[in-house]
């Protein structure tokens, strides 16, 4: 039995974009059976120093695959290969 993926999708509350992101992202983690953790960066010194204004990033362990807009065909291609 192949484990679940676990993303990470680093976000912060005000951010129409992030919340784009999170929208098309959860539904496809729920179809593949991967598990989703958001994390604002604005709730962590070290985060908000990484990141910046460089958010969303959706990352998978560390490997970024999508950065402000999330290219669904290619996520979606992604998940079905670490499937």
């Amino acid at each position: 039995m192949v484990s679940p993926a676990e993303l990470t999708l680093y976000s912060r509350l005000y951010c129409h974009l992030c919340h784009d992101m999170e929208v098309l992202v959860r539904p496809i983690c729920e179809e593949f059976g991967a598990s989703l953790t958001i994390l604002d960066v604005d709730a962590d010194p070290v985060l908000e120093e990484r990141f910046n204004e460089l958010v969303p990033v959706l990352m998978h362990g560390e490997t970024e695959l999508a950065r402000y807009r999330l290219n669904v065909p290619d996520f979606r291609a992604y998940m079905a290969e670490i499937r």
